[in-house]
């Protein structure tokens, strides 16, 4: 299978620049109290969204068009209720309206489609749910506090809540497991994991960027590693991906052991997870697993060093807010790696908001 056929790096930053400036130009010619109105709102958009998946809309419209009565009967919505949400999502190109009066889909809306390729579906039911938003209620703590929130709204830390809460929690894994697929294409694109005979991928969750991984390179093996409940339907997974032979699935906690024996060890979205005294424990951790000639392959957001608008500057508070972790800059990773026992030898930029940064044991 070969490599994704994605714009070129220099057109993509082109268009992250010209975005960029075309959105600083706005907030220089709207009068201030207006652009912050603005971002005031935003957040009603996001329940907007978030009620849209809730009704299944996008499913309903799978078919093809429909009128507004006979989609209204299909969710189980008040027509004109439904009529108000949809004006409000159309004008924003979720959605539209044809000229006979009958609603249909847009890009956008195609991805709230449950069975769409790249599915936002439970991303949005997840980042729209009472509990999520309860937890940012309380940004103004965990800023004044460095900590995060959740053993004051569920009482205990917030992966803990999602282990006894496992509709929540399942949830949460397919929201994490449809956001990766945004950037599947890019990391495949952009990185030579065939050069690996043995891939070790670190709370891998069910297997999707393994498995995507060993497809693209035929002659790699890799093992899937995570917590038992996690890796639970990660069989299935990967027997739809044709690599169920390839790939040895173990269990476990990566705070007390990862499997040895790997060329490289894969890390995605996993240490911006944490504080850093349990970083330092993951990291040592895999660095008793790893030869001296092995990689460390961290798929994180870095941060620029500037004040340009950029998505790990959000993902950065959900961090604070839920995990107690953060993002970094590529320096901060630099050093933290260093304190690890882990030199930084590239970090690999991608088309999409992640980037890889390739490490070696000191």
């Amino acid at each position: 299978m070969g490599k994704p056929k994605l714009p070129p790096m220099p057109v993509v930053r082109a268009v992250e620049s010209v975005r960029s400036a075309l959105a600083g130009l706005h907030r220089r010619l709207v009068p201030g109290h207006i652009a912050l109105m603005e971002m005031i709102t935003a957040g009603w958009l996001t329940q907007a969204i978030h009620a849209a998946a809730l009704l299944g809309i996008a499913d309903a419209l799978a078919d093809g068009p429909r009128g507004g009565t006979e989609l209204a009967r299909t969710v189980g919505a008040n027509e004109d209720a439904l009529h108000r949400l949809l004006r409000l999502l159309i004008s924003h190109g979720i959605f539209k309206r044809r000229s006979d009066g009958r609603y249909d889909l847009t890009p956008m809306a195609r991805a709230l489609r449950s069975d769409s390729d790249v599915s936002l579906r439970d991303a949005v039911l997840f980042f729209g749910s009472e509990i999520h938003r309860a937890h940012w209620t309380h940004l103004a703590d965990a800023v004044r506090t460095g900590e995060a929130v959740g053993s004051t709204v569920n009482g205990v830390p917030f992966f803990e809540y999602l282990r006894t809460d496992r509709e929540l929690g399942e949830l949460f894994d397919r929201a994490m497991t449809s956001i990766g697929t945004l950037t599947m294409g890019p990391l495949l694109a952009s990185y030579d994991f065939g050069r690996y005979r043995t891939l070790v991928d670190v709370g891998g969750g069910e297997g999707l960027l393994l498995g995507a991984i060993l497809r693209d390179a035929p002659h790699a093996r890799g093992i899937l590693f995570d917590l038992p409940e996690v890796v639970a339907d990660a069989p299935a997974r990967l027997a739809e991906l044709g690599v169920a032979d390839r790939c040895r699935i173990e269990s476990g906690s990566f705070f007390e052991t990862v499997p040895a024996g790997g060329d490289a060890y894969l890390l995605k979205h996993i240490v911006h997870d944490w504080d850093e005294e349990r970083i330092a424990t993951i990291l040592g951790v895999l660095r008793a697993a790893m030869t001296p000639d092995a990689r460390l392959l961290l798929v994180e957001l870095v941060l620029p060093e500037d004040n340009r608008p950029n998505p790990g500057k959000y993902i950065d508070l959900e961090m604070l807010i839920n995990t107690g972790g953060r993002e970094r800059t590529e320096s901060e990773y630099r050093d933290l790696l260093a304190r690890c026992g882990f030199t930084l030898i590239r970090r690999i930029p991608t088309v999409s908001p992640d980037n890889i940064l390739e490490a070696r044991p000191s």
